[in-house]
């Protein structure tokens, strides 16, 4: 007996961001496997006996390791669960999505993926700027800011993300954020770019502050413990 997996994408914390979709698998579910980022209002649209599974990863804190996380999906699916893998942002958008795929293609387990609004996404709405501009911004490109250690990743291609004319979203930078400035200014980044720093998108606790790339470094890993993301690049004047 096998049953089906629904890797929803919860977006960046608000619920009425989430889609059609992804409300009608959370009511349907028999499981919710949830991302810390997921938890909250979002879970009250699953159905009343459903098995709640907290599986998130967060930056610095205790977390379930990806194995045990993938093994709990197969576990319950070979119950002939209905379950839901809930996942922040978009599932496809550095959220570990290939890794559960290929465990449940390994357990012969059928499932489908539900898109959702990205964190980048989000920022530029609540901003009231567009991650494109013409003639100004033509390239949109994602990058995380750390490696499984925690460290800027080595191999970033910096001549793309010293690109003036590219909107950069950086995940998970906060804390590696001064080091890669320093490398894009040397690798010919204009220290005045225009960066913001975004907190706790679309959450009640949401904060947005531009500055430049130069003086965003300068700053250093400031800010508590909500997530964060950061944008730079040509970005819109603020209204």
């Amino acid at each position: 007996m096998s049953g089906f997996v629904s890797f929803v994408s919860s977006g960046p914390g608000d619920p009425e961001l989430l889609t059609l979709k992804a409300v009608d698998r959370l009511k349907r579910a028999d499981a919710v496997l949830y991302d810390d980022l997921s938890a909250g209002p979002i879970l009250e649209y699953a159905r009343d006996g459903a098995d709640l599974v907290g599986v998130g990863k967060r930056a610095g804190r205790p977390s379930p390791r990806q194995n045990h996380v993938s093994r709990l999906l197969v576990d319950y699916a070979q119950t002939g669960a209905r379950v839901v893998r809930l996942k922040s942002g978009d599932a496809g958008i550095f959220g570990r999505l290939e890794e559960e795929i290929l465990a449940l293609r390994a357990a012969g387990i059928d499932h489908e993926v539900i898109p959702g609004i990205t964190a980048a996404s989000a920022a530029a709405a609540a901003a009231r700027i567009p991650l494109t501009r013409r003639l100004t911004a033509r390239r949109l490109q994602f990058v995380t800011g750390h490696d499984v250690t925690g460290a800027l990743p080595e191999g970033l291609n910096l001549a793309a993300l010293a690109d003036p004319e590219a909107t950069t979203a950086l995940y998970m930078g906060r804390r590696t954020f001064a080091a890669l400035a320093a490398r894009l200014i040397a690798a010919g980044l204009p220290p005045e770019t225009p960066a913001m720093l975004a907190e706790g998108v679309s959450t009640p606790h949401q904060a947005l502050s531009r500055h430049s790339l130069a003086e965003l470094a300068a700053a250093g890993p400031t800010g508590g413990d909500a997530p964060a993301l950061i944008l730079f690049g040509p970005l819109a004047e603020e209204d």
